[in-house]
């Protein structure tokens, strides 16, 4: 049966194929289906320029697409992972990370090495040398859920 629509439809086949392959990566993506439907793109267009040729018979095309398929693959890798620009507000999925450097008053002694400071409308649990409540401290860093601090 495949072989019969491959006949039929000769070199739109991979036309076919590339097409259902990124109808594919539109449904489920994951930015792979995409660099292997162009790949059939592009096969299919080698095999309007070479239908009639004696070579080009279905391995061949098969070796191509699978060649190409691996050039299209790595080439998209690195479109994709170049167009990563800094972003002008790189904390911001990283509050705690963002509130390096800010001071703020201990709002709990830092009693064993623990204590706690109020930044903006927050409660945020510190770690750091003993303190008497009231003193002012700068986080110095964030380790995710606690702050290290320094008297200010």
């Amino acid at each position: 049966m495949i072989q019969r629509i491959v006949t039929e439809l000769g070199p739109w086949a991979w036309w076919v194929l590339g097409i259902v392959l990124l109808i594919l990566e539109v449904l489920l993506p994951g930015v792979f289906l995409v660099w292997i439907g162009i790949a059939a793109i592009i096969t299919g267009a080698l095999s309007l320029l070479l239908w009639g040729e004696a070579f080009w018979v279905w391995q061949v095309q098969w070796l191509g697409f699978a060649v190409l398929s691996l050039v299209a693959a790595v080439l998209g890798r690195r479109i994709v992972s170049r167009s990563d620009t800094a972003s002008d507000q790189p904390y911001l999925n990283q509050r705690g990370q963002s509130l390096v450097g800010r001071t703020a008053t201990l709002e709990h002694p830092i009693a064993e090495g623990r204590g706690r400071i109020r930044l903006d409308d927050t409660m945020w649990s510190v770690q750091g040398p003993d303190l008497p409540i009231g003193t002012r401290v700068r986080v110095t860093a964030s380790n995710g859920r606690d702050l290290t601090v320094e008297p200010a």
